[in-house]
């Protein structure tokens, strides 16, 4: 009986390891994602565009990218900061669309960075046991992995309209996506 409750709690321990080990590596990929891939296109498509345009909307039916920016801001307040870190959700989503600016570029090239430092700073501080916990957000009811993968996924969806509006307006590639050369060598092939 004692060696196979001591089999048993070995293999408990390694689950646990490995559960472990892919919760680090899913935060650390979502924390990448943020700050190493959204951001600085989304920074360089506001970079790119005059006030004007960054509220300029095609029509009633479409948002500006000023318009984008607000939403991906208020969805990572309400679903990481607030959702996943505690903070109180203090989020107004129908201001994020009803918005006509113009804020200035300067201000949400702000607000969206201190935004992504929030949310990577929650990322950063929850626990492998918190991405299977249960949490109420935005009355769904959902794991923590569930919402953070929500956030990546909709961010991923919402800079590529920013992306696309800005070619729209500049008329010319903007250069995010390099894929490697055949002769790159295999430590310089990472997403």
């Amino acid at each position: 009986m004692a060696v196979k409750a001591k089999r048993k709690r070995g293999r408990t321990r390694k689950a646990n390891a490995s559960e472990a080990r892919l919760a680090e590596a899913c935060l650390s990929q979502w924390r990448s994602r943020l700050e190493e891939r959204f951001l600085p296109r989304i920074v360089d498509c506001l970079g790119q565009l005059s006030d004007e345009e960054i509220w300029w909307r095609p029509n009633e039916a479409s948002n500006s990218i000023g318009n984008l920016v607000l939403h991906v801001c208020g969805n990572m307040r309400q679903w990481i900061i607030s959702g996943l870190g505690g903070a109180a959700d203090i989020r107004e989503r129908d201001k994020e669309f009803s918005e006509r600016g113009p804020i200035a570029r300067g201000e949400l090239r702000e607000e969206l960075q201190q935004t992504i430092r929030q949310s990577c700073g929650a990322l950063a501080r929850l626990k492998p046991s918190d991405l299977t916990r249960r949490y109420r957000i935005q009355q769904f009811d959902v794991t923590g992995y569930e919402a953070a993968a929500q956030v990546i996924e909709h961010m991923a969806y919402h800079t590529g309209q920013i992306i696309y509006a800005t070619k729209l307006k500049r008329a010319k590639d903007l250069g995010f996506t390099r894929l490697p050369s055949a002769a790159s060598k295999a430590s310089e092939r990472t997403l």
